[in-house]
């Protein structure tokens, strides 16, 4: 919005980055219906300091500002909105989003705010900042949001501009809601699965096609709950495949039919990225939890996703779930690796506002930060140090495995594949060795550069493990070469014979750079 312009309502949030578009916001936009041309968004990132964005809130002069919640910008906002209810405190401050939709009352941000309004509020927020205009303001503070269904919905997709569909994340969604009762997520309190009307849908996804976006993330909880739908999409998307077209998907990692199968192999490596939730393969936590997942369908389905498509898949393992303990939570990692997902994410366990995971607190020991993002500290199985040397392990794996940089080297950390394709030893307990022995003699977990990393990762396979010293050099240099970088580093300089080093450095020996698509949350 430039300077000049001046509107009624303002709606704000803070991203995590500029390259994530808020959706949330464009939604509340795009149903404001008669008040439309009094609104406007004004989107910040964390890492603006309040003062300023406050600034830039108030040269709007707006009578109301709608603040978009969440856990990585709760501290931020809180701040923003005790300033600016100092400096104008005339103007309405409206609050929303999962941050203040449950447990509102314990919230420290809502105690300067004038309303709330908890869970979807496409359609409430309008008709509360319609009832301020009018002078007939609401009683209540707290403000329970309609739950909208999708008929009632104008979709939001027009207002991405040509910046966002040049510089960030696409977000759009065929459904919302969850059948599943998971309990450490906010999904479990949002059972019904209400459906977009496809056609409609579909040609909102034309438009932006039509725009130039080549890069789709649906957000949808459980992309292929409904066959048919899914089936629509993807058909959709194949029928206009072109180089660079990228879709990421959340998927149900059991449920994968063959008329799903058929459409999924068509699709060109890389052009899908599926999210799949393992969590846990500890049928006693997931049923602890209330998750439902058959182990042996998930193993079939990645089976398959790795040895029949290019699909890249992300899968999600948590630490800390009530009564998992390390024993437990290293076979369930040992196992997804053996799958060959291309990313596993380990992810710590949060206690998010209004979850039932509270439930498990006193009989498993749960204790957690009171502090974003709400992570777990302790339980009756994990001990701090234990989790803290599994959060450092978490970050480490993204560095090395994750990141794409260390294919040849990372499975040297466990001896490599046996015959039947499975490791020779424990993937877990051979990575968590090495972040231990890495934590130790670097003192870091971030800011380390590739060239040190790889070093690292070196020094590691063939002194602590002792493994052959020229078949690790040759592993980390094609490792290192694969991104096009032709500088051989010092430390591998004695192992790399003198051809394969002018060979590279003229282009002819060079590895295919692995193609990430990782779309961001």
């Amino acid at each position: 919005m430039s300077e000049n312009t001046m509107a009624s309502i303002v709606l704000t949030t803070l991203n995590a980055r500029y390259a994530h578009a808020s959706f949330g916001l464009r939604y509340l936009l795009a149903n404001f219906g008669e008040l439309l041309a009094q609104a406007e968004i004004v989107e910040f990132e964390i890492s603006q300091r309040p003062v300023d964005m406050l600034e830039i809130l108030l040269a709007c002069n707006p009578k109301i500002i709608g603040v978009g919640v969440y856990i990585w910008n709760i501290d931020q906002v809180t701040r923003l909105v005790a300033d600016l209810k100092r400096v104008r405190p005339d103007i309405v401050v409206i609050l929303g989003g999962p941050e203040v939709s449950y447990e509102t009352e314990q919230v420290s941000v809502v105690r300067d705010a004038d309303y709330v309004i908890c869970g979807e509020a496409d359609l409430t927020l309008p008709e509360v900042c319609s009832a301020i205009l009018r002078g007939e303001p609401p009683t209540e503070k707290i403000i329970p949001a309609r739950l909208p269904q999708f008929a009632e919905l104008k979709l939001p997709y027009h207002l991405y501009d040509s910046n966002d569909i040049a510089h960030r994340v696409i977000y759009v969604e065929a459904s919302r809601g969850c059948p599943y009762e998971c309990e450490f997520c906010l999904s479990a309190l949002d059972i019904p699965v209400r459906q977009a009307a496809l056609e409609t849908f579909l040609e909102a996804m034309d438009g932006l096609f039509q725009r130039g976006v080549r890069q789709f993330k649906f957000v949808d909880r459980t992309f292929n709950l409904n066959m048919r739908v899914s089936r629509a999409i993807l058909q959709f998307f194949l029928d206009r495949y072109e180089p660079g077209l990228f879709l990421h998907f959340e998927m149900i990692p059991d449920r994968l039919p063959d008329s799903l199968r058929d459409l999924i192999r068509k699709f060109p490596a890389g052009a899908l990225q599926f999210e799949v939730g393992i969590q846990t393969f500890n049928e006693e936590i997931a049923a602890r939890i209330s998750r439902r997942q058959d182990a042996a369908l998930v193993e079939q389905n990645l089976n398959w996703l790795h040895a029949e498509t290019g699909v890249h898949v992300h899968a999600d393992l948590i630490v800390g779930l009530p009564g998992e303990d390390l024993d437990s939570f290293g076979e369930g990692f040992d196992r997804l690796v053996r799958l060959n997902p291309q990313e596993i994410q380990v992810g710590i366990l949060k206690r998010l506002r209004g979850t039932p995971i509270v439930r498990h607190d006193a009989e498993w020991g749960m204790v957690y930060s009171p502090a974003p993002p709400y992570e777990i500290l302790q339980t009756k199985q994990l001990d701090f140090h234990t989790l803290h040397r599994l959060r450092r392990f978490a970050r480490y794996w993204d560095l090395v495995a994750n990141s794409g940089n260390f294919l040849e080297s990372t499975p040297l950390l466990w001896g490599g594949k046996s015959p039947d394709s499975s490791p020779r030893q424990s993937p877990f307990h051979e990575f968590l060795a090495f972040s231990d022995w890495l934590h130790a003699v670097s003192n870091q977990t971030h800011a380390i550069a590739l060239k040190r990393l790889a070093e690292l990762l070196f020094e590691y396979l063939t002194q602590k493990k002792q493994l052959a010293v020229e078949a690790v050099a040759q592993a980390v240099w094609a490792d290192y070469r694969r991104g096009n970088r032709s500088d051989l580093p010092p430390f591998l300089r004695p192992y790399i014979h003198e051809r394969v080093e002018r060979s590279s450095l003229q282009g002819g020996a060079g590895l295919p750079a692995r193609q990430s698509r990782r779309v961001a949350p």
